[in-house]
């Protein structure tokens, strides 16, 4: 694929005579080096490739209009030839486009009605293909004031975060479908030198916002170094003039205004100095850290994604990814990508800018905060993210390690430490408002349980029955503090009743035969039903999903970032199945209930399904299949399948019919934990890291003889043993016997009971 800054773009206004066709309104394109060289022959045709075509075409030079790159990706936005040539002989409205950025204020058209809103993203849609150098780019908006709640999403499309905004709050929209709510913003990149607004006579200080002007386009960034005797400043820019993100440009202080004096409506200015750590280094700072920064807008939290050098700069820097959109790029720096993370969210400091955020202290520290003027009221002792990958041997393994058992509580310290040792992603019920008559327990959770075993490797069984008498006295069970109970009834009493989180899963009853969906159902888990006729012998998670989906007739109505299931039973002792494959990651593409899907036949998009085709090895392992019409066509022309009714998809509204060659992408959750239970005893493993044997086995009753105190001895070991076994070909895994099993791994396939399944964004090692 040629790249996109080494063309020239034209339109086609009109259409020759002479030629069979009409392309007019079609965008093309053709090397600059060769539109030169035909240029200075004073050539009287042009050999360009339409974007979207393969060949290129010969067409005379004055039937075609020259276009910036910019021009032409926003007109690209725009379905229909014959609506880009309107919009090019109106020109208003793209020139008007043209000089919008992030934060201007707009107007967008839905429904024939014009909605007020803030631009928070401009970008393609879809990625790039192996043909065309570009793709349509489209504005996100953020709807405000009384016209929220009438979009149609909260900054996501197809399932990809593009911005973050409240539910109902975000429209995707073509520039033809977007106003400048201010007629300044429309003028600006092609305002002469004489009328733009003079430099700020203003002092300028690192973490200032600013504007400033190349070739007649104002960009934006924010201050990173000041040299006042030479007249220079560098700026951490949001897009360079070349459209790409998270770069550095030297500026004279002439050329550069603070947006202060540019536009007051923008975002206000963000000062980083340098704050004092009292544990008198920053050495309890690394990846995964909980930090906050003090910015402008006063401290500001976030997660440590990237450690290291920057080119050019000798300070150690980290890169953050803020809780808010307050950041300038998305993890990128002079167009090299050092994390990944939502557009505004990201920002590289320098390491003394940061400190340990205060919400993941112990007793003594964890009600420590920031002032009004910005200082931290006291010290923090310590910093606790969940365990990483390298420091599980240091800080796990061992025993007295993990959580004390005492008294049939082994269901709540599995699934505390299944939870929370090596996975933050429920981390926000712990910070999260709630109410007053419980807060005691949201605090003991976090301050005598998840932060002692994060930090210590340890938590004894003190704490747990403290939390448990908790329990017990807000009145839910009398037995809380005797008696053993079921992870899945303490898990939904914490989550839904104490903690009130948002539930992670929402799903939607699908009648096939209708082609129906049914309303949203939210659940903290997902039991898996199984009919006792199946013909499953040696099952994975996958195949056990996705039939109890298609048994149950239910969908995701989107992706979870936490994914709870529960293995099917026969009364409390009997299994049905002797034997179960975690499945490491879950592909839950086909359980969508919207949303692109690959034809199993050609993996071409697929718009058709059908269930009755579950179960016919000849396609896939999935258990819906989906088709293109094509595929589809030939498929049920076959005397057996001549009776079935294939359903169309549900894709999301504006979704692309025709998507070319491109794989629709695959929707993955990844496995970090399994609760097992035998014989009224549970256990927990968890997965801490990438490789196939990065696997610890939790046992909080190892030896139950117990030590002098009365109490049982908890224990987390290594099992590499499991990787090995998982990585197996399944006739091989299939006649190994349990009891000769090494280790542990026969806990793990024989005894599992709930698997607990995290976003991939989420796990700590990527």
């Amino acid at each position: 694929m040629a790249s996109s800054d080494k063309n020239i773009y034209f339109i086609i206004t009109r259409n020759p005579a002479s030629y069979k066709w009409n392309k007019t309104g079609r965008i093309c394109y053709i090397n600059k080096d060769k539109y030169l060289r035909q240029k200075k022959q004073k050539a009287t045709t042009l050999r360009v490739t339409c974007i979207g075509d393969v060949y290129e075409n010969t067409l005379p030079s004055d039937i075609v209009q020259e276009l910036t790159q910019q021009e032409a990706e926003l007109l690209l936005a725009l379905d229909k030839d014959e609506a880009r040539l309107e919009e090019i002989k109106l020109g208003e409205q793209l020139r008007h486009a043209v000089s919008l950025h992030i934060g201007s204020e707009v107007t967008v058209e839905l429904n024939a009605e014009w909605l007020k809103g803030v631009v928070r993203y401009i970008g393609r849609l879809s990625d790039l293909n192996h043909r065309d150098p570009i793709v349509g780019v489209f504005f996100g908006v953020e709807l405000q004031g009384q016209d929220k709640g009438k979009g149609q999403n909260s900054g996501s499309f197809c399932y990809k975060s593009y911005f973050q905004c409240p539910k109902d709050c975000g429209i995707f929209a073509p520039f033809n479908r977007i106003k400048p709510l201010h007629s300044k913003q429309s003028s600006t990149c092609a305002a002469p030198r004489s009328s733009l607004p003079e430099p700020t006579t203003e002092q300028l200080v690192v973490g200032d916002r600013v504007t400033y002007c190349i070739k007649d386009t104002w960009l934006h960034g924010m201050v990173l170094e000041l040299d006042n005797e030479k007249g220079v400043v560098l700026i951490s820019t949001d897009i360079d003039e070349n459209g790409r993100e998270g770069g550095e440009m030297k500026m004279s202080l002439d050329h550069v205004i603070k947006e202060a004096d540019f536009n007051k409506d923008e975002t206000e200015m963000m000062e980083i100095p340098e704050m004092a750590n009292d544990l008198g280094t920053h050495g309890a700072i690394g990846l995964g850290s909980m930090v906050e920064v003090l910015l402008g807008k006063g401290p500001v939290r976030a997660t440590v994604c990237w450690m290291g050098h920057l080119p050019g700069l000798t300070d150690t820097r980290v890169g953050l990814e803020l809780e808010e959109d307050y950041g300038v790029n998305d993890g990128t720096f002079r167009d090299v990508r050092y994390f990944t993370c939502p557009a505004k969210r990201g920002l590289f400091v320098k390491l003394s800018s940061c400190r340990p955020d205060a919400r993941f202290l112990g007793d003594s520290a964890a009600n420590r905060h920031f002032d009004h003027d910005g200082q931290d009221a006291s010290a923090p002792q310590a910093n606790v993210p969940p365990v990483a990958s390298e420091d599980v041997l240091r800080v796990l393994i061992g025993r007295m390690k993990g959580i004390q058992g005492h008294c049939n509580s082994c269901y709540m310290d599995s699934a505390l430490f299944s939870l929370f040792s090596c996975s933050s992603v429920v981390d926000s019920l712990l910070f999260k408002r709630i109410k007053r008559k419980d807060e005691a327990i949201q605090k003991t959770i976090l301050r005598d349980i998840v932060c002692p075993l994060r930090r210590d490797g340890f938590v004894a069984a003190q704490s747990v029955m403290k939390l448990r008498q908790l329990l017990q006295a807000r009145g839910h069970c009398p037995s809380y503090t005797t008696d053993e109970k079921d992870p899945e009834e303490f898990l939904t009493l914490i989550m839904q009743e104490v903690l009130c989180l948002e539930p992670p899963l929402k799903l939607k009853s699908f009648s096939q035969a209708k082609g129906i969906l049914g309303a949203v159902e939210s659940s903290y888990f997902y039991q898996i039903f199984v009919d006792y006729n199946n013909c499953l012998i040696l099952p994975t998670v996958q195949q056990l999903l996705e039939q109890s989906f298609h048994s149950s007739g239910v969908r995701l109505a989107e992706i979870p970032s936490c994914l709870i299931l529960t293995m099917p039973r026969s009364g409390k002792q009997f299994k049905m199945f002797p034997k179960i494959i975690p499945s490491l990651e879950l592909d839950i593409t086909g359980l969508l209930s919207d949303g692109p899907q690959q034809c199993v036949i050609c993996g071409e998009l697929a718009y058709l399904e059908c269930s009755e085709c579950l179960g016919e090895s000849v396609f896939s392992n999935t258990g819906f299949k989906h088709f293109c019409e094509k595929c589809s066509t030939q498929v049920h022309s076959h005397p057996c399948r001549q009776r079935h009714k294939p359903a169309c998809l549900h894709l999301p509204e504006g979704f692309p019919r025709h998507w070319g060659p491109s794989i629709p992408p695959r929707e993955k959750l990844e496995l970090f934990a399994v609760l097992c239970i035998e014989t009224s005893h549970y256990v927990s493993f968890v997965k801490h890291g990438p490789k196939a044997t990065d696997w610890i086995f939790f046992d909080s009753m190892a030896d139950r003889q117990g030590e002098s105190d009365g109490f049982n001895i908890p224990e987390v070991k290594a099992c590499t043993e499991v990787g090995r076994y998982l990585s197996m070909p399944l006739a091989e895994l299939a006649i190994q016997a349990p009891r000769q099993m090494e280790g542990v791994a026969k806990r793990l396939f024989c005894d599992g009971y709930m698997y607990l399944y995290q976003s991939p964004s989420m796990a700590l090692y990527r």
